[in-house]
């Protein structure tokens, strides 16, 4: 994938040009943290984003962007104007936390820390989107290309990058770059989108007495066996390719022969190729399961049916590492005393990537860790740095004016 023209700016340049914006970034840092626990305390899960999603449209308001509106997803969207009519630049941050709206969502301090749901993932991403939204005001920091700033909604989970997938088929679809705020750090640089699909196989029979309708076909022990198959089967090593049964289920009570069972299973890989072969795999493996258990019953009872839907896609790819976007991330990195990781994930990012739209996604500054737990965490830890270093990426891809 070759660079887009004009090519990114010159990122050292771009650098020492924002140290009075770095500075001022760096003096409100105070203020970016009391963001972030705000933020985190807005219950926000995947589908309900809509509490936290008023709060950060209200934000982007007090800041000053224009446009600010609400798509037909939830995405809350506001956009910095540029000197020249020119393809966007885009920063996302999603909204959307894996805890279940009943959660205690109240932040504690521990020693250095911050302590609870969502401080991190992504308390962190959106605190600095906003911080960034603030500082690109068009007036002291303004760049050619317009900036939108969007609040995604659907990242985690079973949200299957809901709020990427409309945005960038529609509004985004010609967006010169992409930057994905997510979570702390402030050296990783994710460009590589890990694939992943995911499906519910179920399974329904006649049920019936486990004494008197023995021989009726058994749907748990059809998903059991489809679950020990896909246990089993070879995977690619190279690409990496993985396959997990995370969920199964079924039967109504000890005494019963179920007539319902499921499984849900989450195969991920950076190629598509391997995806398409591991997709195959599990729907002709589903398929088998039941042929197995209807071959045993008695004869005259009701066949197993089967069932696959499809409960997930993200879609792999890459930003190669030699496109500009890539390279300035890297010595914007190595300008504010960071090693570069090149890394892959999924994350929003993985939508543009696999449209062709060079995109990566970072973290936002500090230390974080226990992602997904009650316990989750984040430490200001020289948190400024991965501020400016965010700034210098966007606006050396937006092209300081």
């Amino acid at each position: 994938m070759p660079p887009r023209a004009p090519a990114l700016a010159d990122t050292a340049l771009t650098h020492r040009s924002l140290a009075a914006a770095h500075a001022r970034l760096a003096a409100h840092d105070d203020a970016i943290i009391r963001t972030q626990i705000a933020v985190a305390q807005i219950a926000a899960p995947t589908g309900e984003e809509h509490e936290r999603a008023g709060w950060v449209s209200r934000r982007f308001r007090d800041c000053g962007l224009s446009a600010v509106h609400t798509d037909d997803v939830g995405n809350v969207v506001g956009r910095r104007d540029g000197t020249e009519d020119l393809a966007p630049v885009v920063i996302c941050a999603h909204l959307d936390t894996v805890f279940p709206r009943e959660t205690d969502l109240s932040i504690r301090r521990d020693g250095q820390r911050l302590v609870g749901p969502g401080i991190n993932d992504n308390g962190r991403g959106l605190a600095v989107m906003l911080a960034l939204a603030g500082e690109i005001d068009g007036v002291r920091v303004r760049s050619r290309r317009p900036v939108e700033f969007v609040a995604t909604t659907g990242e985690e989970g079973i949200g299957d990058l809901r709020g990427a997938k409309h945005y960038f088929a529609d509004r985004g679809r010609t967006a010169h770059a992409m930057l994905a705020l997510d979570g702390a750090g402030d050296e990783r640089i994710i460009h590589r989108a890990l694939g992943s699909r995911r499906f519910r196989v179920s399974y329904a029979g006649p049920g019936g007495h486990s004494w008197a309708a023995f021989g009726s076909a058994n749907a748990v022990h059809a998903a059991a066996g489809a679950a020990a198959r896909l246990a089993a089967l070879p995977l690619s090593s190279s690409p990496r390719t993985t396959l997990s049964v995370g969920r199964i289920g079924g039967g109504l009570s000890v005494n019963s022969i179920p007539d319902a069972a499921w499984l849900e299973i989450d195969a991920r890989s950076t190629s598509a190729a391997q995806l398409d072969e591991i997709e195959r795999a599990i729907r002709r493996i589903a398929q088998a399961a039941a042929d197995e258990e209807n071959g045993r019953r008695s004869m005259g009872t009701r066949a197993l049916t089967v069932r696959i839907d499809s409960i997930g896609s993200r879609p792999c790819g890459e930003t190669p590492a030699e496109h500009a976007l890539v390279q300035t991330a890297i010595e914007a990195t190595r300008l504010v005393g960071r090693q570069p990781d090149l890394a892959l994930a999924s994350t929003d990012a993985n939508v543009p990537i696999s449209q062709g739209i060079p995109a990566i996604a970072i973290g936002a500054g500090g230390r974080g860790g226990d992602a997904h737990t009650h316990g989750e965490w984040f430490d200001n830890l020289q948190g400024t740095v991965g501020v400016a270093r965010a700034l210098t990426i966007v606006m050396a891809a937006a092209q300081l004016a």
